[in-house]
């Protein structure tokens, strides 16, 4: 399906992009774009995966110009550039919006204007029911792409575009466990929120797969969802301790700044017009 085609992932020096990049160099892609902000990760990125096909873009994709230069002659994008950490996005609120909303509403126009086949958004458990910033701005966001697919039908504009929404993806950067595993080896105490808080919970592969399904299979304006199991941060410390043989303090400091004690993978509304298929829900615009 990659063979001898144009990928971009904007966002790609994230947990996800790397992860997206480590599946599409082994297949016989002929380019892989990784659009991101970061130069110090690109170049790390750059040292661990050592191919000639892998290209890295300096950019922003709240700039236009700069989305519009590295998707030219792009076949497919998976856009998962975000501002996320839930507390940043609390206290910067248009900032947020300008990268989740109006950054992806750019990464979208412009596929277009470069006739782009496919482009696959990620988007959060957090975009559901949203009490918080990041989680207001992923919705509009969701809101933004489903209008511009259906706009695209109407038009005739071959770019097809789908969202995949996700839980806690486990070990990404800036996520729980990483951070609890840095404090068991320091021996250090582990701070939670509220221990009665859950989080779906989905690993790394996870994340890749359902992109790859929501590509695979995905219609204009489709939502995909995985089906993931949930558990409360409690339980997350506990296992940990169990697994690294450990005895660290717990401590208990309250919620973060927007934090929602339960998160939502869908909304009833979209249930009833979901359509089931074994490991996933399909929402259709």
């Amino acid at each position: 399906m990659f063979t001898n085609k144009v990928v971009l992932i904007s966002g790609g020096t994230g947990s996800f992009g790397i992860e997206m990049l480590k599946f599409l160099v082994k297949t016989k892609v002929k380019e892989i774009r990784i659009l991101s902000r970061d130069e110090k990760k690109q170049e790390d990125l750059r040292r661990s995966i050592k191919d000639n096909r892998v290209n890295y873009i300096i950019g922003d994709v709240r700039d236009y110009s700069s989305v519009l230069s590295c998707t030219r002659k792009v076949d497919f994008v998976f856009q998962a550039a975000a501002l996320k950490q839930v507390p940043t996005c609390e206290f910067f609120p248009l900032e947020a919006y300008k990268t989740n909303v109006l950054g992806t509403s750019n990464i979208i126009d412009a596929s277009i204007e470069n006739k782009v086949k496919k482009i696959v958004i990620l988007s959060t458990d957090k975009a559901v029911y949203p009490i918080n910033a990041m989680g207001i701005s992923k919705a509009m966001m969701e809101k933004v792409a489903i209008a511009k697919a259906r706009e695209n039908e109407l038009k005739k504009i071959k770019t097809s575009i789908c969202i995949t929404r996700y839980g806690n993806v486990m070990f990404s950067r800036g996520s729980l466990i990483p951070f609890l595993i840095n404090r068991i080896k320091k021996n250090e105490t582990l701070t939670l929120t509220d221990p009665s808080m859950t989080r779906f919970l989905m690993s790394l592969d996870d994340s890749v797969n359902l992109v790859k399904e929501a590509f695979l299979r995905g219609k204009n304006g489709d939502i995909y969802i995985q089906k993931a199991p949930a558990t409360n941060i409690h339980n997350i410390a506990k296992c940990l301790l169990k697994i690294f043989n450990k005895k660290n303090k717990i401590s208990i400091i309250g919620p973060r700044h927007g934090e929602k004690t339960h998160e939502s993978l869908c909304s009833s509304e979209e249930m009833s017009k979901a359509i089931n298929l074994k490991k996933y829900f399909r929402i259709p615009a």
